[in-house]
């Protein structure tokens, strides 16, 4: 089994969502490009809740969009190079929303058509979610790849999670709160509380 973690935007909980759903499988958990390495990146992140991590292919300094960030670093994403390692079950992060850049030619979207995996895209649930995760929807789905469903992650929003849900024909897959304190502990009991593990197999 092998899935891509994708979101609508940046800073929604996404790694947190891929982090524990990676340790719930007992899959690994892979980013292909980390671009920000002041702190804590999403791969430490990853590790730090239990995950088992692979270590990326391309760590760019600063936290900008992929194609940005390499051109200051003077590094080429070869994107359509890209190869997936061979772990199986394996969780796949990227960056940002589904059309960020990854290099100067190729968004995130254009990779996930060439891996044919399925996706679980991630939204947030405050206001301005429904518009985001529609348009991500159809951009993926423009491109011929297979949503396996929709991952909330904050607040209860039963009205926009069912307009999404219904607007998108999307399955909802569950989801996650905020979590204070986020602990390995805490998030492993959120993920199997919220989530149904059979949801992902593949």
């Amino acid at each position: 089994m092998k899935l891509v973690v994708a979101g609508t935007d940046t800073g929604i909980g996404k790694t947190v969502f891929a982090a524990g759903l990676a340790c719930a499988l007992k899959a690994c958990y892979w980013k292909p490009v980390q671009a920000g390495l002041e702190g804590e990146t999403d791969s430490a992140f990853a590790a730090r809740m239990g995950a088992k991590v692979l270590p990326e292919a391309y760590r760019l300094n600063l936290p900008m969009s992929p194609h940005l960030a390499a051109a200051k670093d003077g590094v080429q994403i070869d994107a359509d190079g890209l190869a997936v390692p061979d772990a199986d079950p394996l969780v796949i992060e990227t960056a940002g929303g589904v059309l960020t850049p990854l290099s100067d030619q190729r968004l995130f979207a254009d990779l996930m058509r060439r891996l044919k995996l399925p996706v679980v895209l991630c939204a947030r649930t405050s206001l301005g979610t429904i518009n985001h995760s529609l348009l991500s929807l159809e951009a993926l789905r423009a491109r011929g790849v297979s949503v396996l469903g929709m991952a909330f992650i904050g607040e209860a929003n039963v009205e926009s999670e069912k307009s999404i849900c219904d607007f998108g024909k999307v399955k909802r897959l569950g989801r996650l709160p905020w979590l204070d304190p986020l602990t390995a502990q805490s998030l492993a009991k959120a993920i199997t509380e919220n989530f149904d593990m059979q949801d992902f197999a593949s």
